[in-house]
């Protein structure tokens, strides 16, 4: 039985929370494999929006669900989504890896006080504290979900909280203070709710294989924003593409059978960093308007362009790609011409290949398809979208799964399923 891994193709926000609540219904385990609250997923189903930032994203289901070691969990975040999801009358079966780092107080504002620091060099993180709680981990200082379940974690707190304020005040110079006991009450507080349901997420994955269950592993972020193969720095501090699920779960790459690329019939981008085929002007505003291009954590707007096919071959090989799923079509209705960029211009000589460091260098070129107004013929996708779906397969080489046609669970098509 098949394991599906699904990766966002561009810089995140591509609708992949739609796309795993979509696939989940037919799985047996849900499992997030990295990144924190600094990324959000919005389902809405039967009339009900749900924003999740931690929780994985077949929760609706009653899924077994899973978080890897390679997650760091803001456990008052986490509590809080537990919370919101039982007050909807669902169950909420998960199990957190003991491995997991959990992201503290004192992580969000070394976050936010070295984002201000970087001036006009500011890479557009969160403030959620994830790049800091991945720093004490390679330190070899972070604090992992099991030690909430003893007492000698302290001291190592204690520590922690000592650098930290040394950074603020000494390099940062800032006059903010992090009080230990405050923090301590904080874990106290928070920290008891979150001990039963950790266990060993490992074990509970490679068993499910082993027993020929549907497991579906989703990632936060995105394949341009990969802390290796991403355009740093203007990137996240994990690994979002699909081997991330192997070291952030603990499978073997042998046990993964599908890679599922989310991508946006156009693009976006949120914070600062190169971005090719941005549109500054009218039709960069209407997508953002029209697609309701605006952060699901933050709120910020995101930055739009036209479809980059140079960069979704890109993630297709560094994630070995083994199909798609278009989201947004819906959003390009009533454009008389749609462009997509299938190489670019630097230094006067055009490419297919995507060079991350001289990305900011690259102009995009573009063939121009015909538009549509409306999106559907009868029931069936109109001949301009067709020809759009088409190209796309062709260009990139990998089928497109489904289609997302509007936000709602149901505005899907479904060309093949990912489970076949």
């Amino acid at each position: 039985m098949p394991s599906v891994v699904i990766v966002g193709a561009q810089w995140g926000d591509e609708g992949k929370g739609k796309i795993v609540d979509f696939c989940a219904k037919d799985a047996d385990c849900v499992v997030r494999y990295q990144g924190g609250a600094n990324a959000g997923h919005t389902i809405i189903a039967d009339g009900r929006t749900l924003k999740l930032q931690i929780l994985p994203s077949g929760v609706l289901y009653s899924k077994q669900l899973l978080i890897g070691a390679g997650v760091v969990i803001d456990l008052q975040i986490l509590s809080n989504e537990i919370e919101q999801v039982k007050s909807l009358g669902i169950d909420v079966n998960l199990v957190i890896s003991g491995k997991a780092h959990v992201t503290l107080p004192y992580h969000n504002a070394l976050d936010q006080k070295w984002e201000i620091s970087r001036e006009e060099k500011k890479i557009g993180t969160t403030g959620h504290g994830i790049g800091p709680t991945y720093a004490d981990k390679m330190r070899r200082h972070g604090v992992r979900m099991e030690e909430l379940t003893r007492e000698d974690y302290q001291e190592k707190i204690r520590i922690n909280i000592n650098i930290a304020n040394k950074i603020l005040h000494h390099i940062l110079n800032d006059d903010q203070y992090i009080d230990f006991d405050e923090i301590m009450r904080y874990i106290r507080e928070v920290g008891p709710r979150m001990r039963d349901y950790i266990g060993d997420v490992s074990k509970i994955v490679n068993e499910a294989l082993d027993n020929e269950q549907n497991v579906l592993f989703e990632g936060a972020q995105a394949t341009m924003l990969d802390i290796d193969h991403g355009t740093y720095p203007y990137v996240t501090s994990s690994n979002p593409i699909a081997g991330g699920a192997c070291t952030g779960v603990g499978v073997g790459p042998t046990r993964i059978d599908q890679v599922l690329g989310i991508c946006k019939a156009y693009t976006t981008r949120v914070g600062a960093g190169p971005f090719p085929t941005e549109l500054i002007g009218p039709i960069g505003e209407k997508l953002q308007v029209v697609g309701k291009e605006f952060g699901t954590v933050t709120g910020r707007p995101r930055r739009c362009g036209w479809l980059d096919l140079n960069m979704i071959r890109y993630a297709k090989r560094i994630n070995g790609l083994t199909g798609l799923a278009l989201t947004k079509m819906d959003v390009l209705n009533g454009f008389d011409k749609v462009k997509v960029c299938n190489s670019y211009l630097i230094d006067g000589i055009e490419t297919e290949n995507v060079p991350i460091q001289d990305l900011e260098r690259c102009k995009p070129i573009y063939f121009e398809l015909d538009g549509w107004n409306s999106l559907f013929e009868g029931n069936v996708l109109c001949q301009e979208a067709k020809e759009y779906v088409k190209k796309i397969e062709e260009i990139v080489g990998i089928p497109i799964y489904y289609i997302s046609t509007g936000p709602g669970r149901e505005e899907i098509i479904c060309l093949r399923n990912v489970w076949s």
